[in-house]
């Protein structure tokens, strides 16, 4: 095949989605220059947003999930599909990829669907340790499953798994940042214990609610906090900290993780795949408080992973609000269960997870797979 490929990369949603796509999309160009890239999201969601400001261009499907909280809203559920399995077709047939990528999210189903429907080789990117159902359908027509764990034999093919860890964007996965470096470009002192609090690009409640609750004891143990709320619970944490603004810097979201975590002496974090993948890297000790409603909770299942070889702390989501400070407190002085977190982080750590999987998506485009 001489000419240029023609791949386009599926899902969105979350930052957790978001971010290796883009990661695989970079490895991509870098692999095979000239490649043509095209992202297909859901419309309103953050995709729209984040992708384009990655220097990628995006088309967005009238698409959603189903919605538990509001039922009423799921009448145009129906509706949605039908209309998004068009748009689907009509974009594989303006584009023409010669493979499509799915990396989960809404618009992954009716991008992946259509365009197996029509022979074009599809992969997916599994992220967690129990896959969703709609990668389970796809994975049975897909050429590659790409895993970050084992035993995903139970949900896909065992001929088509391929063993690539979860992306990370190329900043943190190759960061040399120093600790100082990363304080000083939060305007923190180098010389108090730093903690960053991270709930997911769209915040996290109860994590919030915490923190919030908790505030001036954690201030209280001589730590600084980087605490990045989501949009919903910011203008909250910007009224808590005006008391404290020395000791605490609070973002909606942080672009510049590399910074944060260069910065940062412990974690507390959702356990989502990309949260996890980046943590093991940055080998920063993590107390993580999964998201319970996550499909087949498979943030605990993550989680679990690493708490398991020593590498993590879980704190329960409804038990966060009395349990987290003393989690916190603990692992801030404990230095040598610092210590055995770090080495066994280290030893989880994948670097070079996007250009694996995107050697993968190359090697279908080219019907070599």
């Amino acid at each position: 095949m001489n000419e240029p490929l023609r791949i386009i990369i599926a899902g969105g949603g979350t930052g957790g989605h978001i971010f290796p796509a883009v990661a695989v999309a970079q490895a991509l160009q870098r692999l095979h220059p000239g490649v043509a890239l095209l992202f297909a999201g859901a419309k309103g969601k953050m995709e729209m947003e984040k992708v384009p400001q990655e220097g990628f261009d995006i088309v967005g499907l009238d698409i959603a999930g189903f919605n538990r909280s509001n039922m009423l809203k799921n009448l145009w559920l129906p509706f949605l599909l039908l209309k998004s399995a068009w748009q689907a077709r009509r974009i594989l047939k303006r584009f023409r990829p010669h493979a499509v990528v799915g990396v989960g999210g809404y618009a992954s189903f009716p991008v992946l669907r259509a365009a197996q429907r029509r022979g074009i080789p599809t992969v997916i990117q599994e992220q967690n340790s129990f896959a969703g159902k709609s990668n389970m359908i796809l994975g049975r027509r897909a050429k590659a499953v790409c895993v970050a764990y084992s035993g995903m034999e139970r949900f896909f093919p065992a001929d088509r798994l391929v063993v690539t860890g979860n992306p990370v964007r190329r900043q943190i996965a190759h960061s040399a940042l120093t600790r100082e470096e990363g304080q000083a470009w939060l305007g923190l002192d180098a010389g108090r214990k730093t903690i960053l609090v991270v709930g997911g690009s769209l915040g996290a409640k109860s994590v919030n609610q915490a923190i919030d609750n908790s505030l001036e004891r954690i201030l209280g143990e001589g730590a600084q906090l980087i605490w990045q709320t989501g949009k919903p619970y910011h203008a909250r944490a910007m009224e808590r900290a005006a008391s404290c603004a020395q000791q605490v810097r609070v973002f909606d979201f942080i672009r510049e993780m590399d910074y944060a975590y260069a910065a940062a002496d412990i974690v507390v974090s959702r356990a989502g795949a990309l949260a996890i993948a980046e943590l093991c890297i940055a080998a920063r000790p993590v107390i993580f408080v999964p998201y319970p409603y996550a499909a087949e909770d498979h943030q605990t299942s993550n989680a679990m992973a690493l708490v398991e070889h020593n590498a993590a702390v879980l704190v329960k989501d409804n038990e966060a609000d009395k349990e987290l400070f003393g989690k916190i407190k603990q692992l801030l002085h404990d230095n040598t269960m610092q210590q055995v977190m770090i080495n066994n982080l280290k030893r989880m750590a994948v670097t070079d997870a996007d250009e694996r999987i995107a050697n993968t998506v190359i090697r279908a485009a080219r019907k070599e797979i």
